[in-house]
Order: structure tokens, then C-alpha cells, then sequence
């Protein structure tokens, strides 16, 4: 019975809001654009086929089916200067790339190089484009993603017309939750049963704001939302996906109208562990749906972007402490956890000789009037994320982690102590302890600046 009446409230709700959206569409409501904002956007399908290693996993798998489209969005902002901003439907995008796309975004397009930031939405049901655990990147769908990306972005660009500006800052707070659980052999959940789960070591982070850019007869020409949830969950099992995030952006596009593009919050402690995929995209739409639905109108005076460069370290590891909480936690509860450990060895045998190397990766901040966006290049622990966002100057201030860079994750002090599978060494997280302060300083500083 309780099922029940949760089915009927789910499609009660989204048969009032759809309704609701539609009805404002077909009135006509009209838009203030005096203040001369322009908005374009587009998407762009990224080729793949089922013959590319799917990232996300440990070892290799590949896909059989498809859930909607692998996308690359694009959306141009201007207003006296243009900002660019490109979502794109993979694991994670490296340094390399990004440069290279901004760099020719900016040739092609009058784009500078600082104003682009390119992301990934994190699916873990899409081709490989980073080298991770027992796989590397697919060269041929990484030329693939830049194509895709180029070709969103020259469609956004030639679609550039006067828009209004609106805002809510959304919740959802059941899809997801911090999903490092203290298990009570005193380990840090990553996989197999939870039972013996004691409590979360951390927060989890509800905030869904959404931007709307509506043209002058009150349809929308893009959405723009951001959440805290890893990006994991296809309709059908194995398929390749853009994840939950990515579906509930494709169905709000039938039904709403607009681009709809997934910016990825500080999301590196955070899964859905319960939820079937289908009611997380659900949710995720009613949730935006209402922020459509309450957005205010917001003045864009101005928009500025600010890239800077920063420097971090490869961090010096203990090869037996690893080894031993690897070995550990993997022959408690993963099954056949020899090829698993052996990974996880691998990755820190060619680790070993880059301990303490210096390497270089990106910040990026943009504001739109009074809202605040922070690029941050890796998986960034959501505890960090609300941090950088109470020390913002801005009320409304988002992160956007994946940007323009992918270093790993970037876990908090407190995590470093209890350890679990985001701080193992290995190609997935490998920065010093402190990054996190550091990062947390400079963006801060950066957004201060603005």
C-alpha cells in the first residue's frame, strides 16, 4: 500500500508540474531582456561504439545497449565579454585536452582561453578517457568528445540571442548520501555488504541551484543545474549511459524545451547507495522542476572569469601500509579480490618514481551578476565543496569539480586518517595531504578578488 500511494504522489506531481511548465509556455509569458544578456546553447552527440572499454569500474568491461545520448552541451554567455561553458558525458577530461579545446575554442571563436570551462558529468557508463585502475584512455572516442565539443559550441555560437536571467537555489536531499561509512572493524566503506555499517563520516550536500536563460517569449533556451551525487545509474544494466544526471536532463529537454546542462558538484564522498536509477532521475526532475517553477529574475551586470594556474604534488606513500589496507579491506568483502589488489599494486608501482613530482593544474571562478561558479580539476570531497562555499563573499556561490582537469580525488585531513578506497594510492588519488587546504585558500582568495 505505502508503494502505492508513493507512485501515485510521484506521477501526481510530475503530471501537475509538467502541466505547470507547459501552461507558462503556451501563455507566452513575456521576458525582460533590456539588460543585454545573450545566451546559445546546443548539444552534440559524442560517437561511440560497443567495441570501447567503459570507464568506471576497476577492471575492463564493455557496454551492451544505450540509455539516451552521449552528449557534449554547450552554453555562451555574454554580456560586453562572452564566458563558455561545455558539460560533456564522460568519467573525466585531462588537462591536455581541455587545453587543447579552449585553445582552438578560442581561434575559432573569439573565445579567450580563461572564459572556457569544459566538464564532465561522471558517468561511469560511458568510453574511457582517462587512465584509471586496469585501463587506459580510447584515443579514438577521446578525438571523438573534442569533435562533439567543438561542434556544440559553433552551434551555441551562431545561436546567440537576448535572454532574462533567473535563479532558485533547488534541494534534493534523498538522492545520494555520504556514502563513506564507518564500517566497525574501524574500516571506511567502498564495496560489498554494509551491515555492519556504524555511521557516515561526513556530510552530505542537498543544494540544487539552477539557472534559467529564457528568451523574450518565455521559453527557456537553457537550464543550467548542479548537484552532489556521483553520476552512477543506467536504466539497463551495462548500457552505455549518461548517467542518471544525463537522463534526467534529456527527458526535461522533451518535456520543457531548452538545453539542459548537468554541472557536477563536490561529490567525491557522495553515492546513492539505495535508489533504483529510474526514481533518482525522477526525483531529480521534480526537484528541478520546482526550482523552474520558483525561479526570480536575476540582473546580470556583469560577467567575469578568472583562470589561474596553481601547483600540487604527488604524494610520498608507505608501499606496506598500502598494501596491507588494501589487502585488508579487499579479502574482507570483495569477491576474488586478488586481481583487485594486484590493480591497485600496479598503480603504485608506476606511481612510485613521480613521489613528490611537481605538477600543474587549473582554478577557474565565474560570476554571473551576483552568482558563483568555482571550477575545481578533481573529485572533490563534498565537505570541501560546502566549505569553499561558506567562505565564498557571494550568497549564491556553486562548485563545479571535473573542470578543466581531472587530478584524482581531493579528499579532506579527516579523510586521509580514516582512509578507504578514495585516499589508496593509485592513479585516482594521488595528491599530498594539504591539497585540500591549499585549493580551499586559493579559491577562496579568487572569489574575494572578483
Amino acid at each position: 500500500m505505502l508503494d502505492e500511494l508513493k507512485t501515485f504522489a510521484d506521477s501526481h506531481y510530475l503530471d501537475a508540474s509538467v502541466k505547470l511548465l507547459r501552461g507558462s509556455r503556451k501563455r507566452g509569458r513575456r521576458v525582460m531582456v533590456s539588460d543585454g544578456l545573450k545566451t546559445g546553447s546546443s548539444s552534440a552527440e559524442i560517437a561511440c561504439d560497443e567495441s570501447m572499454v567503459i570507464a568506471g569500474g576497476i577492471h575492463p568491461r564493455l557496454a551492451s545497449g544505450r540509455d539516451g545520448s552521449i552528449r557534449a552541451s554547450a552554453l555562451i554567455i555574454e554580456k560586453d565579454d562572452r564566458v563558455c561553458i561545455v558539460s560533456c558525458d564522460v568519467l573525466a577530461l585531462q588537462r591536455d585536452l581541455c587545453d587543447e579545446l579552449c585553445r582552438e575554442i578560442e581561434e575559432k571563436f573569439g573565445i579567450p582561453f580563461e572564459n572556457i570551462l569544459i566538464t564532465a558529468t561522471h558517468t561511469h557508463h560511458a568510453p574511457s578517457t582517462v587512465t584509471i585502475h586496469a585501463y587506459g584512455r580510447d584515443e579514438l572516442f577521446v578525438k571523438n568528445v573534442k569533435q562533439a565539443v567543438l561542434k556544440a559550441v559553433d552551434s551555441a555560437t551562431h545561436s546567440l540571442k537576448s535572454v532574462g536571467m533567473s535563479f532558485w537555489l533547488g534541494i534534493e536531499s534523498t538522492v545520494g548520501q555520504n556514502s563513506r561509512l564507518l564500517l566497525s572493524d574501524n574500516t571506511i566503506y567502498w564495496v560489498g555488504p554494509r551491515d555492519d555499517a556504524l555511521r557516515p563520516t561526513g556530510p552530505f550536500d542537498p543544494d540544487l541551484p539552477v539557472i534559467l536563460f529564457k528568451k523574450e517569449d518565455g521559453n527557456s533556451e537553457a537550464v543550467v543545474f548542479n548537484h552532489s551525487t556521483h553520476n552512477i545509474g543506467s536504466i539497463n544494466p551495462g548500457a552505455v549511459s549518461p548517467g542518471f544526471y544525463g537522463l534526467a536532463a534529456q527527458e526535461l529537454e522533451e518535456e520543457a524545451g531548452g538545453n539542459f546542462l548537468f554541472l557536477p558538484g563536490a561529490s567525491g564522498s557522495t553515492h546513492n547507495l539505495v535508489l533504483p536509477t529510474d526514481e533518482m532521475i525522477l526525483r531529480i526532475k521534480n526537484a528541478i522542476r520546482e526550482a523552474m517553477l520558483q525561479a526570480k529574475p536575476r540582473t546580470v551586470q556583469r560577467i567575469v572569469s578568472v583562470k589561474k594556474e596553481f601547483e600540487y604534488h604527488v604524494r610520498r606513500f608507505n608501499e606496506e601500509k598500502e598494501e596491507k589496507a588494501v589487502s585488508y579491506y579487499c579479502k574482507k568483502r570483495v569477491d576474488n579480490p586478488e586481481p583487485v589488489i594486484e590493480v591497485f599494486r600496479r598503480m603504485r608501482r608506476e606511481l612510485s618514481t613521480h613521489q613528490g613530482e611537481t605538477r600543474r593544474s587549473w582554478l577557474q571562478t565565474i560570476l554571473l551578476g551576483d552568482i558563483a561558479l568555482v571550477g575545481v580539476p578533481g573529485e572533490l570531497f563534498t565537505k570541501l565543496g560546502i566549505i569553499m562555499k561558506r567562505l565564498s563573499p557571494f550568497r549564491y556561490t556553486f562548485i563545479i569539480q571535473l573542470a578543466n582537469d581531472w587530478i584524482g580525488y581531493i579528499p579532506d585531513k579527516q579523510a586521509y586518517e580514516l582512509g578507504g578506497y578514495q585516499t589508496w594510492t593509485g592513479f585516482h588519488s594521488y595528491v599530498e595531504k594539504g591539497t585540500d587546504e591549499m585549493l580551499v585558500e586559493k579559491t577562496v582568495q579568487m572569489l574575494h578578488n572578483l
